[in-house]
């Protein structure tokens, strides 16, 4: 009998065992499964600081062309050292809506630096064209972010939503800043194709540049996004995985496009959910690299 006991407790320690270990290795959750969750009940709690907001304004040039950057500079209020995020706004600018967004960012510990590009190129807002000169203005965001060196460590993550993850991704590849300055590259349904493109483009194809992505990505998307900047977004990501290089992507159920900045008056529950988890997971995924 005791015998018989002992066989039974060893095969449920291997079963146990086997069960902890393949959730760990399991691929189809393995960048969002936590074990301390599932095995002991435990949930990481939320970094949440005071925030305090500065504007600043830097000049340079480009092709003999004078432009005056506003930047809206957001950090933790404790006066402590804390990582570096470039936040890039999208094609609706750096409305009041985004810049709540850039103080919850800050709020989970981060000093979060916000151009304001339209403003400094004297654009409306929703261009239907893309600038490409904006990238170049992007770029000398960084310079000027990384002279300051008033954050932790001597790297940033770009964070953008549509069209700056266009801008985000040009200046990472094309103007040869990532893994050097950039640390990481997070994105929410980014506009990952020439917004100049034609159509066939924009719907059946990405941009080149996301090939060359070599630091860490993570996007987000609502299951309801559109067609097709779901598809090139997809699409993209298929292929970052095919030569294996570290990526995430999280779908949300229930959402579309937006959900991260929609207003009062047209917000859901579901988006909700999905704002706050998705700048949750991405302050983890920052963190972690801007180590």
């Amino acid at each position: 009998m005791k015998i018989i006991f002992f066989i039974h407790m060893a095969m449920a320690g291997l079963l146990t065992g086997g069960l902890a270990l393949a959730h760990e290795v399991k691929p189809d959750n393995s960048s969002w499964w936590d074990n301390d969750w599932w095995f002991n009940g435990t949930i990481q709690p939320p970094r949440n600081h005071k925030v305090k907001v500065k504007d600043v304004t830097f000049s340079f040039t480009h092709k003999g062309e004078s432009i005056d950057m506003p930047v809206m500079i957001a950090r933790p209020a404790d006066g402590k050292a804390y990582p570096g995020v470039l936040f890039v706004h999208g094609r609706a600018g750096l409305s009041d809506l985004i810049k709540l967004h850039v103080k919850r960012l800050a709020a989970r510990g981060f000093v979060v630096y916000a151009p304001d590009q339209y403003t400094a190129r004297f654009m409306n807002t929703r261009p239907i064209y893309h600038n490409y000169a904006l990238e170049h203005d992007l770029n000398k965001v960084l310079d000027f972010m990384l002279k300051r060196a008033d954050f932790k460590g001597r790297r940033v993550c770009f964070y953008s939503h549509t069209r700056g993850g266009y801008k985000t991704l040009k200046v990472s590849v094309t103007f040869k800043r990532q893994q050097k300055d950039i640390a990481c590259y997070v994105s929410y349904y980014p506009h990952w194709q020439d917004p100049n493109a034609p159509e066939p483009m924009q719907v059946y194809r990405y941009a080149k540049e996301v090939n060359d992505l070599r630091i860490p990505v993570m996007v987000f998307i609502g299951e309801n996004e559109q067609y097709q900047r779901k598809r090139g977004i997809l699409m993209g990501i298929a292929e970052l995985k095919k030569r294996k290089r570290p990526v995430q992507l999280f779908i949300y159920p229930g959402v579309g496009r937006g959900f991260d900045f929609r207003p009062e008056h047209v917000r859901t529950f579901a988006d909700d959910l999905a704002a706050k988890d998705a700048i949750q997971r991405a302050a983890r995924f920052m963190r972690k690299h801007l180590q």
